[in-house]
């Protein structure tokens, strides 16, 4: 990981001088490279997102009335074709398998993935798995197909969302697939994001990516997670737990926000690098190594999944080929994909932290990561500094 010394700027001193509320309305939230947290050694894509893999696609659809509901749906699409046609190699891994995702088996039996992801809340997996199915099955070219296995991930937004109410279905399954993106990615408080909590903070939807050098292939990886565990929050190595304050003290709250190991999280890895579904698994089990420095501990209650997939051309599957391509980097070479992964990962679950504003949800208030003790912590380990030219302000990239 590198470690880079100090630097506050302007705007940062007033963002974090605004009421927790007031954030979400006078100003956008900062990414991690936006206030000077770098994570890991290799550099991000353009987007630092997992749409710089190439065809990938991410929509969101939101759901938020008041304090009643707080959830929604997000989509990841590995390519803009007719995936059930063209399908892509895949693996699942399962770090704590305390969780209800739908497609898992199929998955892991064929290697293979034949619909888009999608994340939602608990107990909306089924009515939105029933409503992507229905919408798969009236698209062109799929009047024949008698099984279909819809992939549908989950976290709990119990708390901020009332959630026996199960208010997701066909409305937003079609608007998630609907308003995809090959570009920039909502974070934060977004889709399947919008009523979960990581650490006790309002957590959400996050994502980072990676580019190797071309000397060791110049593959990308992308990753997005939807945050909803808990643990001991620790940002580029350093234990800020130990000096941020008390998140139900910030929301002033009776029935604080979930904050120890219990929780959830749905991490999809995708990469342009061809590899087959022994591969794709290794690479998915490295996304547990950036979960872990953010400091889970994947507890009993938690469900902490990984979907890995492969977009190269060259490895997508068709039925009507009885032999299908099986290429796959070597495995002395996957060392830097598994940096790749680990470090996206890690980036992302920060990402979708700082990326959230506080919410007022159906049992409490998650309020949002408060920036000012989070940067003076990593000030005073000497770990964050603004690159040379870099603009204050969240428009610039960095």
């Amino acid at each position: 990981m590198r470690i880079l010394p100090t630097r506050l700027l302007l705007a940062c001193l007033i963002a974090i001088s605004l009421p927790a509320g007031a954030l979400a309305a006078e100003a956008p939230r900062p990414r991690a490279r936006e206030v000077g947290i770098a994570i890991g050694s290799l550099p991000p894509g353009p987007r630092n997102a997992i749409t710089d893999v190439d065809g990938v696609g991410v929509g969101h659809a939101t759901l938020a009335q008041g304090t009643r509901f707080n959830t929604g749906v997000t989509a990841i699409v590995p390519h803009r074709g007719n995936l059930f046609h063209e399908r892509v190699p895949a693996a699942v891994v399962v770090g704590n398998g305390f969780g209800k995702l739908l497609g898992v088996t199929q998955v892991q039996e064929l290697g293979e993935l034949e619909t888009p992801i999608l994340l939602t809340g608990t107990l909306g997996v089924w009515k939105v798995a029933d409503a992507l199915a229905a919408h798969l099955l009236v698209q062109p070219g799929m009047e024949q197909v008698r099984s279909i296995n819809p992939v549908v991930g989950e976290t709990n937004d119990g708390y901020l969302s009332d959630i026996r109410a199960r208010p997701l279905g066909t409305a937003q399954v079609e608007q998630a697939l609907a308003r995809l993106s090959y570009g920039e990615v909502g974070e934060g408080a977004v889709g399947a994001g919008a009523g979960t909590v990581a650490f006790g903070w309002k957590g959400g939807i996050g994502t980072s990516s990676r580019r190797l050098p071309p000397e060791q292939g110049g593959h990308t990886v992308g990753v997005l997670v939807q945050s909803n565990f808990g643990g001991h929050l620790t940002v580029a190595g350093v234990p800020v737990w130990k000096t941020l304050p008390d998140p139900a003290e910030v929301a002033h709250a009776e029935l604080p926000a979930p904050s120890a190991g219990d929780g959830s999280i749905m991490i999809v890895v995708a990469t342009d690098a061809p590899l087959d579904p022994a591969a794709l698994r290794r690479l998915a089990t490295r996304a547990l190594t950036g979960l872990a420095r953010t400091g889970s501990d994947m507890s009993n209650g938690s469900g902490d999944y990984v979907i890995a997939f492969s977009t190269a051309p060259q490895n997508r599957r068709r039925a009507d080929l009885r032999v299908q391509p099986a290429a796959s980097v070597a495995n002395d070479a996957m060392t830097p994909l598994f940096q790749a992964t680990a470090e996206a990962t890690e980036e992302a679950i920060l990402n979708s932290l700082l990326r959230a504003h506080t919410v007022h949800g159906h049992r409490g208030t998650a309020p949002a990561l408060p920036l000012a003790p989070l940067l003076q912590a990593l000030d005073a380990a000497g770990v964050r500094e603004l690159p040379s030219g870099c603009a204050a302000s969240r428009g610039k990239r960095c």
